[in-house]
């Protein structure tokens, strides 16, 4: 007995170290710089201490909260928002704040996704205010930077940005049909937008929404939308629902429908300019959705840790799940998977830091196929191995699935980035066959 012990123990550890053998060797791979590697220790350290043994108690605070009102904050985020800003663990994922680099970044976006709901607002770098923060800080005025981008550094507010739209197919983002009207010295809003997402968080004071403006309709289609800043008190929005994702409403932060309906905003809350909707999109979506895919692959990792406690804790047939064959090839294969998305999220990150984003474009596409479909299938495999507990509410293993699956949606649906993909791989093939077919 004591023997199956220690072997069941040299195992655990074994597993635990791969997953840090394996970024260790990426971060030397890739040259991460010294300061890089002593953040990621910091952040890693952090988890550890205050993050992983919050997630019990926040658990138990937001069921105490939902009470009488499901979309309160638990006291323990705020309590961990202040030890990471007191340790300067602080809007990592900032170049211009925190000087770190995508890929350095990356590293420690892996670690948050390890406990995606609670972490990342941990370090004020939970989405969608990250890839608010960043639009501000590239593109926002003097005065808007001061009204929110300030507020929002600080982690005293929350936001919401408004794209996606019910009524049309949005995987084509140029279907977008909330008007944005000009008059005088404001803009008139109307429309409708579903899953923006922190929208239920009673913190979100401020939307960033993209809609069509109705004075550019002559324009190229690229060139017909606009990004605005809509505070949320302002008369004629209205939060109309909160949406599920596989029955989890992801309450207190929350998946909003929400109306605009004569809202009318002053002009000077237009970012960049008329028609620059899709320009700025561009730079917002490209690192964030670096960060999408390294937190992928720290829900993947966490469930890969999950499954092998369980295979090493439980017997059937006559001996432990972990030394059956099919969950050793489960295990074996989610390694393998886990590891080759990392690799190629670290070399999308990598271009973008060295040639920027429009370089980096086609491994992004890449990166946004093959994340969350790895994370899909591990946590497939962690459910698996649980049983009926995997299915359950008693793991996070259910949740963090329902997670993966909607971002084989969100921010651009596989189909769209396998299209891309495929057209960058046909470019050379199709200019080679234009060159060697006679002209008449």
């Amino acid at each position: 007995m004591l023997r199956a012990s220690c072997r069941k123990l040299r195992l655990l550890q074994t597993r635990a170290m791969s997953s840090s053998a394996s970024t260790s060797s990426a971060m030397e791979l890739f040259g991460c710089s010294e300061r890089g590697r002593r953040i990621y220790s910091e952040v890693v350290g952090f988890m550890n201490e205050f993050v992983y043994p919050a997630e019990k108690v926040y658990v138990e605070q937001h069921a105490d909260l939902a009470k009488t009102d499901r979309w309160q904050i638990p006291p323990v985020v705020e309590d961990l928002k202040r030890e990471a800003k007191k340790r300067g663990l602080w809007n990592l994922f900032l170049p211009g704040v925190s000087h770190l680099t995508q890929l350095e970044y990356a590293f420690m976006a892996e670690q948050m996704g390890r406990s995606v709901h609670l972490a990342p607002e941990a370090f004020n770098c939970s989405a969608p205010d990250t890839g608010n923060m960043e639009v501000l800080h590239l593109f926002g005025t003097a005065q808007q930077k001061a009204d929110w981008l300030q507020p929002l550094l600080e982690g005293r507010i929350r936001s919401v940005f408004c794209m996606t739209e019910p009524d049309v197919a949005s995987s084509d983002a140029t279907n977008m049909a909330c008007e944005i009207r000009p008059d005088g010295d404001h803009y008139v809003i109307n429309g409708k937008k579903w899953w923006s997402s922190g929208a239920g968080d009673p913190r979100c004071k401020i939307a960033i929404l993209m809609g069509r403006n109705t004075n550019l309709a002559d324009q190229p289609k690229h060139k017909q939308h606009s990004m605005i800043l809509v505070p949320l008190d302002t008369p004629g929005v209205e939060k109309v629902r909160p949406l599920t994702v596989y029955g989890y409403d992801d309450a207190p932060h929350g998946h909003f429908e929400v109306h605009f309906k004569n809202v009318r905003v002053p002009a000077t809350n237009l970012i960049l300019g008329e028609g620059r909707g899709f320009e700025i999109a561009q730079s917002r979506l490209g690192p964030g959705r670096i960060h999408h895919c390294m937190r992928l692959i720290g829900m993947a990792e966490r469930g890969l840790e999950l499954m092998c406690e369980r295979a090493l804790s439980r017997q059937a047939f006559g001996k432990e799940l972990a030394r059956q064959g099919v969950v050793q090839s489960d295990i074996a294969k989610s390694r393998i998977e886990i590891d080759e998305a990392r690799m190629l999220t670290l070399q999308a990150a990598r271009v973008i830091d060295s040639r920027g984003n429009q370089a980096a474009r086609h491994l992004v596409a890449m990166i946004k196929v093959s994340a969350p479909n790895m994370a899909c299938a591990v946590l497939d495999r962690a459910i698996q191995v649980h049983g009926g507990c995997g299915v359950s509410g008693d793991t996070i293993l259910a949740g963090l699935w329902a997670g993966a699956r909607s971002l084989r949606i969100a921010d651009g649906p596989d189909d769209v980035h396998l299209a891309l993909i495929a057209r960058q791989e046909l470019k050379p093939y199709v200019k080679r066959l234009m060159q060697q077919t006679p002209r008449l």
